[in-house]
Order: C-alpha cells, then sequence, then structure tokens
C-alpha cells in the first residue's frame, strides 16, 4: 500500500496541481484516522511517513509511571526503558504502536480519506484559480453530457455550460474545441463550479475586446449589447476620438474583424451600430437598413414611435419582431412600429374633396359623385361623353344626359367668371 500511497502523491502534484504539502497533510490525516481504528484512543497518536522509503509508523507519546493504571496514556518504567534506557517517571516517550493487523481494512480506510481530502484540495484549488477569471473567454474540449448540460474539459478542471447558457442552433459533440465566456465561479453545496456560457451577450463583448484593438485600448467603446444568441446581435459603439471611426474599426479592413467574430458564433448575424445620445439618431441606426418615414418620443413612458412606409414595416419590424426586440433593448426604450398612412390619409381627404366639387358643380349625389371619381372623372371638365357616365354609374342614358349638361354648364361658368 505504501507505493501506492506515493504514486498517488506524485500523480496529483504532477497532473492535478496540488502541492505536495497539502498531499502529505493529507495523507497523514488519512493514515490517522485509520491508526486510530486499529490502535484505540492512544495519547498524542501520531503517524510518520518517510516518502523516501515508502514506510509509515504510529507512534505514541505515554507518560513513564511506576504502575501502569491507564494503559493509552501511560507505560511502566520497565517497559519504557526498553524503548530509552534511563527513561524516569513522569517522563514522556515516544513509542512505536503501530498495530501487527494494520492492514488491509485499514489501508482501504486510509486511501478512502486521503481522496476525499484530495477533492476537497482540487476544489479549492480550482476557486482559487478561477474565482478571479468570471468574464474572462476560456477554452476547452466537450467531456461529457449531463442530460442538456454541458461538461467542458478546461485542462486541470470542468467547467458546465447549462442548457440555458447554451445556443439553441448549436449542437455539441464530445471531443468538439469550444470556446465560452466564464459567467460565474460558484462555491456551493457540492464545491466550486465552474459555469461557462456562449449565449451571454458578454460572450460576444469579450469576442470584441479580443478582435479589435481600438476596443481593448478603449479607443473605441461599447455602449450597449443586445443579443438573441444563435439568431442577430446587435451592438452599439463610440469612440471620443473623432478621427476614429468606431463602425469600420469594429468591421476591419474588408471585414475581416467581425468575420472572425461571426465566425466564432456559427453566422449569428451582427448589426454594428454608431453609439448616439441622441435617442431618435441610436434608434434610427439600429432599425437600419429599413427606412424610417417619422420618429416621435414619449419622454414620460419611454417610448418611441416609428412610422414605415407600408413596403418597410417588416423590415422594421424583423423576423418574428426580432429587430424591434433587439433595438428596444439596446436603447432601453418601448419600440412601436406602425405603417405610415399619411399618404393614404391625403389621398382619402382629396377624393373626399372631390366628391363634395362633384356634388356642388353636377347637383348629384354623393354615391353618384364617388362613383365618377373612381371612373377617373374627378372633375366637370374630365367627364365623358353620356355613354361614359353611364357606363361608370350605371345609369340609363337621359339621366346620364342631364349629368353630362350640368358639366357643360359648370365649365361654360367657370369659363365666363
Amino acid at each position: 500500500m505504501n507505493s501506492e500511497i506515493l504514486a498517488g502523491l506524485d500523480f496529483f502534484e504532477r497532473d492535478k496541481g496540488i502541492k505536495r504539502e497539502v498531499l502529505l497533510e493529507a495523507m497523514n490525516t488519512a493514515l490517522l484516522t485509520a491508526a486510530r481504528k486499529a490502535v484505540g484512543p492512544a495519547r498524542d497518536l501520531r503517524v510518520e511517513f518517510d516518502p523516501k522509503q515508502s514506510t509509515f509508523k504510529t507512534v505514541a507519546k505515554l507518560i513513564v509511571v511506576e504502575r501502569v493504571t491507564n494503559k493509552h496514556d501511560e507505560i511502566s518504567v520497565v517497559e519504557a526503558q526498553k524503548h530509552k534506557p534511563g527513561a524516569l517517571v513522569g517522563e514522556e516517550i515516544d513509542v512505536l504502536v503501530t498495530p501487527k493487523d494494520f492492514g488491509r481494512i485499514a489501508a482501504q480506510t486510509a486511501r478512502q480519506a486521503m481522496m476525499q481530502r484530495i477533492r476537497q484540495a482540487e476544489k479549492e484549488l480550482i476557486y482559487d484559480e478561477f474565482r478571479d477569471r468570471a468574464g474572462e473567454i476560456v477554452t476547452g474540449t466537450v467531456r461529457r453530457f449531463e442530460r442538456s448540460d454541458v461538461i467542458i474539459d478546461l485542462g486541470k478542471f470542468e467547467g458546465v455550460m447549462p442548457n440555458r447558457e447554451r445556443v439553441s442552433t448549436e449542437e455539441y459533440a464530445i471531443g468538439d474545441r469550444v470556446r465560452a465566456y466564464v459567467v460565474a465561479v460558484e462555491n456551493g453545496m457540492r464545491g466550486p463550479e465552474i459555469i461557462l456560457s456562449r449565449s451571454h451577450p458578454n460572450f460576444v463583448r469579450r469576442l470584441f475586446e479580443t478582435e479589435v484593438a481600438e476596443i481593448a485600448d478603449r479607443t473605441v467603446e461599447i455602449k450597449g449589447i443586445a443579443r438573441e444568441a444563435g439568431h442577430r446581435t446587435k451592438i452599439a459603439v463610440w469612440s471620443a476620438n473623432e478621427k476614429v471611426d468606431p463602425v469600420g474599426a469594429c468591421v476591419g479592413m474588408r471585414g475581416a474583424r467581425v468575420k472572425n467574430i461571426v465566425r466564432e458564433l456559427n453566422n449569428e448575424k451582427v448589426d454594428i451600430i454608431r453609439w448616439s445620445s441622441d435617442v431618435k439618431e441610436l434608434v434610427i441606426e439600429a432599425l437600419k437598413p429599413a427606412k424610417i418615414k417619422s420618429i416621435s418620443l414619449d419622454e414620460a413612458k419611454k417610448n418611441v414611435t416609428i412610422k414605415v412606409d407600408d413596403d418597410q414595416l417588416s423590415l422594421a419590424i424583423g423576423k418574428r419582431g426580432q429587430n424591434a426586440r433587439l433595438t428596444s433593448r439596446l436603447t432601453g426604450w418601448d419600440i412601436s412600429i406602425e405603417k405610415d398612412e399619411s399618404v393614404r390619409e391625403a389621398f382619402e381627404q382629396n377624393v373626399e374633396k372631390g366628391v363634395a366639387n362633384l356634388m356642388a358643380a353636377l347637383s348629384v349625389s354623393q354615391e353618384t359623385a364617388r362613383k365618377l371619381m373612381e371612373n377617373g372623372m374627378v372633375s366637370a371638365d374630365a367627364l365623358g361623353e353620356p355613354q361614359d357616365i353611364c357606363d361608370a354609374i350605371g345609369c340609363d342614358i337621359e339621366e346620364a344626359e342631364k349629368i353630362y349638361s350640368a358639366a357643360q354648364r359648370a365649365i361654360s361658368g367657370g369659363s365666363h367668371a
């Protein structure tokens, strides 16, 4: 067993990065636990391990007495002098008490106790190493799945990507190399857990910081990110340096920088927007390429009402409302997108005005005047021949001739005037 313990010490120090002192302390505690079970309540019992020889001994510190009344704490002067010649009554001496039957069961107990301490030390090491790495991107290999959670090998440690932090459009297979964002290192009941994410908006933030030098050195600042992982991300950027184009810096030469990010996001669409403190400007930028007809703000309710032409409505709203939803998250304002009815309303007003003019000029009913308008006869001088009028409003020829005559009188009267 001794050689097994030594091999275990080497393995955990080399592969798990646990200090040898911690391992020796754990092993000593383990062996002491096993020794107490075998030896009993000996006074000041301790276990001494010689790693070079792979041997250990169990030692108790007993008091030398004339007559033994408690065998766990005392040793007779005669017996004491066998261990230490010249031992005197009242003296404390070290006595080897390693039991002969300190065998398989004791060894198993020691191994289990040591492993438990090593696991604890390993968890402490995870927490110490990763507690300050929350917010970073790490790279690992998919090791296994636990229900819908992905367990990722990070080298010495494992991270977990819970189902809620996965990207719904991504599939993972054992052995896949993945990059992920460290959301948190939680020191819970089961020990430290490294929580990873590929769906977190800050995963995109960190990718831009890595890829875009101007963001890393703070020449360009990320003002906001809104993301629907796997589908679309909007990121608003700004620079205090007027000579720097924040959007161009993020896109890179021939789009190289943003292409690298999009590739890492498995072709998720990324909209890079120039940030503005003016909400109207920011909303217009965020909704591009949709063309805005008009925009109005309700400061009290933080609501933006946008009107677009009919052919721009679906583009502005986006697939399943995604474009409007992400714009709302990015700006912090509620977004209402409506079809612009001003042209239609103006047309209807002109139609009603034309109907009223025809009614007055021709002395016809509203219904007749509307039918004439619908057939292109928008004024007295635009009326056709009686047969055309007859066909337009569905009347007999006599009625049509009366309307035609009224139109001629209106024209003559207008010319005379």
